[in-house]
């Protein structure tokens, strides 16, 4: 398009130049001067050449608009999204590593069948229920150091969230066109969800050991309930015999 229009510029040149160049060649040719005809070639090469400096600006200004377009779609050159995907899969693998009782729901209904029964039957063994309640405490304290690794581990990723930040905001501010700035803005508002999985996490855990110590309580008084019952049917069979304190 640009091309098209330049040679049409130069072809309005060549005509400006021609023009001018036979008015000069018919005053050499001739003894009388044309004036009227004069005025007339110097009027038409007036005309063409406000023609070429017009159609000369609008190229520059196409030139222009042009580069503007180039800077728009200029890809960012910076991009946060290895870093943000390490961040996740750090906090992901803290989930994974929960001790006993994981994120599963299998592997939950598996203990809570076992583990946390509804209630013990009086057939129940003594030996089977300090057994159970030590599990169940073991389950408790695991799920509080599970919560407290995740927590650590978020704490340990805000250096490198505020390091992201800090390059992301440069990133954006330094934009040369809109896509660099849509991109910058994009990764940001990655960050941020980044943030609210780690808090997520954060939460997950932190419920998973409360829900694991209230289960350990409810549990426990089930327990010493049945414990109670079976001290009592075993005092129903206990008969009276006479003790000689005094010799």
């Amino acid at each position: 398009m640009i091309h098209r229009r330049l040679r049409a510029v130069l072809s309005a040149g060549i005509a400006v130049i021609t023009i001018v160049a036979t008015s000069v060649s018919a005053e050499a040719q001739w003894a009388v001067f044309d004036g009227a005809n004069f005025v007339q070639n110097v009027m038409t090469a007036a005309r063409m050449l406000q023609q070429v400096n017009n159609e000369i600006k609008s190229l520059e200004n196409e030139a222009a608009s042009l580069t503007n377009e180039a800077k728009n779609l200029a890809s960012l050159p910076y991009s946060s999204l290895a870093t943000l995907r390490a961040s996740i899969a750090q906090t992901q693998q803290l989930l994974t590593n929960a001790q006993r009782i994981a994120y599963d729901v299998t592997t939950i209904d598996k203990a809570f069948t076992t583990l946390y029964p509804q209630g013990y039957s009086s057939s129940t063994s003594s030996t089977q229920m300090i057994a159970d309640a030590k599990t169940r405490w073991q389950n408790a304290l695991a799920g509080f150091q599970d919560a407290m690794r995740t927590q650590a581990g978020v704490v340990q990723n805000l250096d490198s969230t505020r390091t992201e930040i800090e390059a992301l905001v440069s990133a954006s501010q330094s934009a040369s066109g809109a896509l660099q700035a849509t991109q910058s803005g994009n990764q940001l508002i990655a960050l941020q969800t980044k943030q609210l999985a780690d808090l997520t996490a954060i939460m997950a855990s932190i419920a998973r050991a409360q829900s694991l110590e209230s289960a350990r309580t409810i549990e426990s008084q089930a327990q010493a309930e049945q414990q109670r019952k079976n001290f009592l049917n075993y005092g129903n069979g206990y008969e009276a015999q006479s003790v000689e304190m005094f010799h």
